[in-house]
């Protein structure tokens, strides 16, 4: 039975809670942030920077290392990680497969530290040399991008060639027993092939094509967190721009954690780019040039827009 008194109580409880200040945006208690082992991120992570930034709002933070892209990608979609740094295709092969997912930083690439290689002593001199052979690339990888285009570029059509689509550690042991015949792989595999087995640079990525790498987020993430999504941005952005006068640092934090060779992580550093920008036109439009290149020769289920997964990022505001 509806009462003068109950009438009474609603209407007390609407009006306190329209005279109640809005609710700040939620805060969770931890971020998990995703890496590939290695880059710039040891040194990150023993400055203790994003902790430090995160620390008064009573945030911890969580990295997990993965070893490429693709499973990085993965653990944002089913929601055990937030927020992660990938190459230019994984994103790609993730939007197909219609992933929880959202563009909100950019780094673009100088195009030195990826490449396809060949052994010393290989035949395959040009491009279209690799008609008819076996070239092995991480399956849904930035190198899978740089392996495509290199084609594309050679004239050389994908069915020309037997796709080997193996991780790292697998490509490593496949090229140095000369398995495969040509690599396309990134630093600091690429660098390491070059100096333990005399590798040689068929073509680096930015002979073909724009390359670029990603800070990617969950999409419930940013549409939960934004404020933090451009903490973490900023955030790496400065160390981004520390990290391009510290490179020993860098180098010797990422040897201490990854164990391998000083000289090869060297190599790497000095041909890295770890500046973090919005991601802009010029950056779009090569994704989509990417995606539908993907998507003519069937290796994405569907064709897709990405500009429709990206976040935008002001880092003024």
């Amino acid at each position: 039975m509806i009462t003068r008194r109950s009438i009474l109580t609603t209407a007390l409880l609407l009006a306190t809670a329209l005279a109640a200040p809005a609710r700040a945006e939620d805060k969770p208690t931890e971020i998990r942030i995703g890496t590939q082992k290695g880059g710039f991120f040891p040194a990150v992570r023993r400055r203790h920077t994003i902790e430090d930034a995160f620390k008064p709002l009573g945030i911890e933070i969580k990295w997990v290392d993965f070893q490429f892209g693709p499973p990085l990608l993965e653990a944002i979609n089913v929601g055990s990680v937030d927020f992660g740094y990938v190459g230019d295709a994984p994103p790609i092969f993730a939007q197909a497969g219609s992933a929880k997912i959202r563009y909100v930083a950019a780094v673009k690439s100088d195009g030195t530290s990826q490449a396809i290689i060949v052994p010393k002593d290989s035949p395959i001199h040009t491009l279209a040399d690799l008609k008819g052979k076996r070239i092995a690339f991480g399956k849904g990888s930035s190198a899978h991008n740089l392996l495509v285009a290199a084609l594309e570029k050679g004239g050389v059509a994908w069915s020309d060639i037997t796709p080997a689509p193996l991780a790292p550690a697998d490509a490593t042991v496949a090229f140095v027993k000369g398995a495969v015949d040509a690599w396309s792989i990134w630093d600091p595999y690429f660098a390491l092939a070059e100096l333990k087995e005399g590798a040689r640079v068929l073509v680096l990525d930015k002979d073909v094509h724009k390359p670029n790498s990603f800070y990617i987020a969950g999409s419930d993430f940013v549409e939960k967190y934004p404020s933090l999504v451009a903490k973490l941005n900023a955030t790496f952005a400065a160390e981004g721009v520390w990290a391009e006068s510290h490179h020993e640092e860098v180098a010797k934090a990422q040897a201490e954690a990854t164990g391998v060779d000083i000289e090869a992580i060297r190599r790497f550093v000095d041909r890295s780019n770890n500046r973090v920008v919005p991601l802009d036109a010029e950056v779009i439009r090569s994704q989509q040039a990417i995606a539908d290149r993907f998507a003519k020769l069937g290796l994405i289920p569907k064709s897709i827009d990405v500009s429709s997964v990206v976040w935008k990022w002001n880092p003024g505001s």
